[in-house]
């Protein structure tokens, strides 16, 4: 209903902003990763947002991309987290880091988000594993299109290459997506690029 909500940051709380926009004030609940990049109040801001309605409730959630936006989306479809939980773990880590956690089963990482245990933890990996892809949790980040790659096969075969050296899938996801790879670069040159980010 209501996609996206530009205008002026008029306050900033523990867990929410309110932004104005021809003389109203939206309360948005923004993970704490939200809070600490935000600029001063006055500031002119664009969140990507998602309304939350039940019989006695309505609640307008934000985020700085549209990335955040979805995986919260994906969050709140796992049975036993609601949107308060979903705010919590995207609170706790990154999206990328969230990524990283499901690709390698790391349900410790995950459960460190309050309200979080090990089994909803378990079944959010469970549930999550097939919708977010690899190629997302080690993309490049936007404004490096000269050094974009097509595809992501030498990318998984440097991956494979770090945990075949005894790194785990979260460390090697990491230094891959931390390396900076340009077209024609192979497998190896990439896995040398992240051994150096290891």
């Amino acid at each position: 209903m209501i996609s996206y909500i530009k205008g002026e940051l008029a306050d900033i709380f523990i867990d929410s902003i309110v932004i104005e926009n021809n003389g109203i004030g939206y309360g948005v609940n923004v993970p704490m990763t939200v809070i600490d990049q935000m600029p001063q109040a006055g500031t002119k801001i664009k969140v990507y947002t998602y309304l939350y309605t039940r019989e006695d409730v309505m609640s307008l959630y934000g985020f700085l991309t549209k990335d955040d936006l979805r995986v919260f989306k994906l969050l709140i479809t796992v049975s036993g987290i609601g949107p308060k939980g979903a705010l919590g773990i995207l609170s706790t880590i990154t999206t990328d880091e969230l990524r990283f956690a499901i690709m390698a089963n790391d349900a410790k990482t995950i459960s460190k988000a309050p309200g979080i245990g090990k089994k909803t933890a378990e079944k959010l990996i469970i549930e999550l594993k097939d919708k977010l892809k690899l190629e997302d949790a080690i993309s490049l980040e936007p404004n490096t299109e000269d050094i974009l790659v097509d595809d992501a096969d030498s990318r998984n075969e440097a991956i494979m290459a770090l945990v075949a050296l005894g790194y785990s899938q979260q460390e090697a996801f990491k230094a891959v997506k931390a390396a900076v790879i340009t077209k024609d670069m192979d497998s190896g040159e990439i896995l040398k690029l992240a051994l150096r980010k290891m």
